[in-house]
């Protein structure tokens, strides 16, 4: 299927995704995870795709979550380093090897909390924290024959709770902190260890180098401000851009009357990512064996905003996820085919994760597609993050590359 006319209209897409956008963002309560907002907007969204766009279903799905649970791990891990940093001061005069022992078991137990929660995405201190309801929509459209392939296009409909450092001093100041706090504890454990293993006694450049140790106090309190709860930004980007995606190509194709002959298209809505990929990870338990009827590509969308930072991540999840190759391979033939800037890299340490992570770790094909510097940007995760500071070129180009691997996908390019 030529599909060259619905990419020459590229401007106009981006055009219809911007408002729509902005419908959202002004007209829906705030969107974090687990809110009326996010199922607002996942319900609207439902209905734009079954009833304007011919989607055959889309469904509105509920799950389970504990969405404060992935920055809790700061009340846990802070604690148990500045409680540990208590422990080793008062071990001066007590001169026991238990103190500094246990300061450093809390050390180790924060950073394996840190680890597992915010760097795998795990479920470790889910549990502490208040159960809420989060959603997410499955939309096809079948062909006009039989089914001999499905693609579909994912994004996430929540929006983050701000990060103040972000906002205040840029990527360089929020990861900076981050840096430092990380050091302040492996520091602090390094002097926990050899206090304990001297038999409790800390005396000369040991004491010394304790109280020099002093100055990551105020940047590991500082961290129980990580993020602002009462705060919510609008996601014009991060994420409503990646969800519009696929919504923009089936308007696209139902203007042009378009209607594919072998190829299923899905539209995919997972919420509450912010949270950790809870509703892409629930996705994947409810339609755990689905897609192995025909070949299934799924392109994952997250913050597409600068067309230079237009990206196929062959890595997701800090880097610890592979991406399917022959579906990263396909987006990044598509731009080259029209001219399109598109990088190949990955989500790196301290870059977090799109719910390409939870497809790929769940056994489905897919990949991750952002268009932000993964050097934070200041309107990542900021109130910056709102409707009237979108990219119509990084949208249209997104775009245009995502219409093209359905040209390419439907005509049996490799699958």
């Amino acid at each position: 299927m030529d599909l060259s006319k619905v990419i020459a209209n590229k401007k106009k897409y981006a055009q219809y995704m911007v408002d729509e956008i902005t419908h959202i963002c002004k007209d829906f309560e705030k969107r974090d995870p687990g809110s009326k907002g996010e199922e607002q907007a996942c319900r609207y969204m439902a209905d734009v795709l079954k009833n304007e766009l011919g989607c055959e279903t889309a469904e509105v799905e509920s799950f389970k979550e504990n969405p404060g649970s992935f920055f809790g791990w700061i009340y846990f891990t802070i604690s148990f380093v500045l409680a540990a940093i208590v422990l080793f001061f008062v071990n001066l005069s007590v001169k026991s090897a238990v103190l500094p022992a246990i300061g450093a078991v809390l050390i180790v137990a924060g950073l394996l909390i840190v680890f597992l929660q915010f760097g795998l995405y795990k479920k470790t201190v889910d549990k502490f924290f208040p159960e809420k309801t989060g959603h997410n929509v499955t939309a096809y459209k079948k062909p006009t024959g039989e089914i001999k392939r499905r693609i579909i296009f994912n994004g996430h409909p929540d929006a983050a709770w701000e990060w103040p450092v972000n906002y205040a001093l840029g990527g360089v100041g929020f990861e900076s902190h981050a840096v430092l706090c990380g050091l302040g504890a492996v520091y602090f454990l390094v002097l926990s260890i050899i206090a304990a293993t001297n038999g409790g006694v800390v005396e000369g450049a040991l004491e010394t180098a304790a109280k020099i140790g002093l100055v990551f106090v105020p940047f590991l309190v500082g961290l129980y401000w990580m993020w602002n709860k009462k705060r919510i930004v609008d996601g014009a980007n991060d994420n409503l851009s990646g969800c519009y995606i696929g919504i923009a190509i089936l308007k696209a194709l139902k203007d042009e009357g378009i209607e594919l002959e072998n190829t299923e298209i899905g539209v995919i809505l997972t919420g509450s990512e912010e949270a950790g990929l809870r509703g892409a990870k629930a996705w994947c338990e409810a339609h755990a064996g689905e897609f192995k009827d025909v070949p299934t590509f799924i392109y994952s969308y997250d913050t597409i905003h600068d067309p230079k930072y237009l990206m196929t991540n062959y890595r997701d999840l800090n880097g610890t996820v592979k991406a399917d190759k022959d579906v990263s391979d396909l987006f990044m033939e598509s731009a080259a085919d029209l001219g399109i800037h598109c990088l190949k890299g990955w989500v790196p340490p301290l870059g977090g994760a799109t719910d390409n992570a939870a497809f790929a770790q769940a056994g489905f094909r897919s990949t991750g597609v952002t268009g932000l510097n993964h050097k934070l940007e200041n309107y990542y995760h900021t109130r910056r993050d709102s409707y009237d500071n979108m990219n119509l070129d990084g949208l249209g180009d997104c775009f245009a590359v995502s219409v093209k691997v359905l040209e390419k996908f439907d005509g049996g390019a490799k699958q």
